[in-house]
């Protein structure tokens, strides 16, 4: 697992010894990042789930302003800080150990809100619909922001938009389908 472009491109990440955490595959990172294009450059980015920090620190190799880290193991977020490390992103990262729906309310209280959500939670446990649902009572996202979903084919979110919100692209890549939402565009 690497760093695909950026200032700290061709870095290798530090992975999981064992199969608690799925990083995502390079090549669905790399078409991720391509749909996101230059909306990176500036953001705030959330990447719940974190496991390794892949995502999070992808997004700040290519001009994210800050990352928060959410992960509810701390063997995850050990070695995303030990990434965070290894980039040197430590001024423009920070780690939270929590649960995904109380780390939401947490973070809405706290008044932060970021252009860029990232949930890769573990396949078929219904997560990302529970994170969805608590995103419609904590609107994380800024007006213009993006929620980014990696889940299985089989984790059906077709009607898990919050209220207000729409899913506006959806890719698959083999087992894995990244789901695209944002504010419903009013005309």
């Amino acid at each position: 697992m690497r760093i695909i472009t950026g200032k700290a491109r061709g870095l290798r990440l530090n992975v999981p010894k064992n199969y608690d955490v799925r990083p995502t595959a390079d090549r669905v990172k790399e078409s991720l990042f391509n749909i996101i294009g230059t909306r990176v450059m500036g953001a705030t980015v959330l990447d719940l789930f974190a496991g390794s920090g892949n995502l999070g620190l992808e997004s700040w190799s290519r001009g994210a302003r800050f990352v928060q880290f959410v992960d509810n193991s701390r063997n995850s977020l050990q070695l995303t800080s030990s990434n965070i490390q290894k980039c040197r992103a430590e001024a423009d990262c920070k780690v939270l150990k929590h649960d995904a729906e109380a780390a939401i309310d947490l973070l809405y209280k706290q008044g932060q809100r970021f252009d860029l959500v990232f949930v890769d939670p573990p396949y078929n446990k219904g997560w990302v619909q529970k994170v969805l649902r608590k995103l419609e009572k904590s609107p994380l996202l800024t007006e213009e922001g993006w929620l980014i979903a990696e889940h299985s084919m089989h984790d059906e979110i077709a009607d898990a938009a919050p209220e207000g919100f729409e899913i506006f692209r959806s890719q698959q890549y083999g087992e894995t389908v990244l789901t695209f939402i944002r504010r419903r565009l009013v005309v």
